[in-house]
């Protein structure tokens, strides 16, 4: 069986280092869309208001390869049209992305607090991938994994799109060391280092994820590095990667992250603009055999946490 044909390029650049939307007009059997504008507002009116489709196609925003369409065209199955987002504003994150290495195929780069990895919900324009193909000029850059919003550090990014499979196969296979360092409270009591093994859900639309018994699907080494004043500074080491693993395991200990909005209680999200308290958690090292030039990598990130300043 033949496969699909490649998509032709946009015809449109990158706005604020986020690509356009690309449109493939479906098969219509039952005959339903007489013109381009019906499919479309059929499509997109539940989503953005048939009044913000139809000034969009006044505006020629709907693009094909050959320009700006008209709803009043005839549909087509099988044409591709592409047209930029209206992103509502966003407020500025006031800290910079480290680059910590770069090549011709990767940057690695160095994620502050509250920098969103790439566009997800309400964070579209102020988030690393976005910020980093204006700044490098490099606008197939594209992330290899994800870091969540409030962590901070290593994110690897792959400068060339046809290299990116090989890179997310290394995450996706477990290929990659990754370290962490984190700030919670010290417990003399409890004896460190060890390793937690359970089993995490995390349910659509639920901020907070959870153990439960059964089978484990996640590992985490926890090792005490130092502590003082109450407060010890930690390397944590993730043999799996689910969705808020180190901040669970920690939290399951007695010890959960210092900030950490959601772990032991969801707390109200903060005011817009309010930095103050960021989580303290940081990947700290990635570490893997390159599956394009078959050499060693390490990278470590220069950031540090707030709650454990250099004395």
């Amino acid at each position: 069986m033949r496969g699909r044909a490649k998509p032709p390029p946009s015809p449109l650049p990158q706005r604020d280092g986020v690509d356009p939307v690309r449109v493939r007009l479906p098969a219509d059997p039952e005959g339903r869309w007489a013109t381009v504008g019906d499919h479309l507002l059929d499509r997109f009116a539940g989503a953005i208001g048939a009044g913000r489709v139809e000034a969009l196609l006044a505006d020629g925003r709907f693009v094909s390869a050959e320009g700006p369409v008209l709803g009043d065209e005839p549909y087509a199955a099988g044409r591709y049209l592409w047209f930029h987002r209206d992103f509502a504003p966003e407020v500025p994150v006031p800290f910079p992305v480290g680059v910590v290495y770069r090549d011709a195929h990767l940057v690695v780069a160095d994620k502050p607090h509250f920098l969103a990895t790439m566009p997800r919900g309400r964070h579209i324009t102020e988030t690393a991938v976005a910020r980093l193909r204006g700044d490098l000029d490099l606008p197939e850059l594209q992330p290899a994994h994800r870091l969540d919003r409030l962590t901070a550090g290593l994110v690897l990014f792959v400068v060339r799109p046809g290299e990116r499979g090989a890179y997310q196969t290394l995450f996706r296979d477990r290929l990659v060391r990754k370290e962490y360092e984190a700030v919670a409270p010290y417990d003399p009591g409890l004896d460190l280092p060890r390793t937690v093994r359970s089993r995490i859900v995390k349910e659509r639309g639920v901020l907070a994820a959870r153990e439960e018994p059964g089978e484990p699907n996640s590992e985490s080494r926890i090792e005490l590095l130092e502590h003082r004043g109450g407060l010890g500074r930690y390397r944590l080491l993730p043999a799996t990667g689910r969705t808020h693993q180190l901040r669970v395991h920690m939290n399951s200990l007695g010890l959960p992250l210092v900030n950490d909005p959601v772990y032991p209680v969801t707390e109200p999200d903060p005011p817009a603009g309010d930095f103050s308290r960021p989580l303290q958690l940081l990947a700290r090292v990635l570490e893997f055999t390159d599956p394009v030039t078959g050499g060693p990598r390490r990278f470590e990130s220069g950031s540090r946490l707030s709650a454990w300043p250099d004395r």
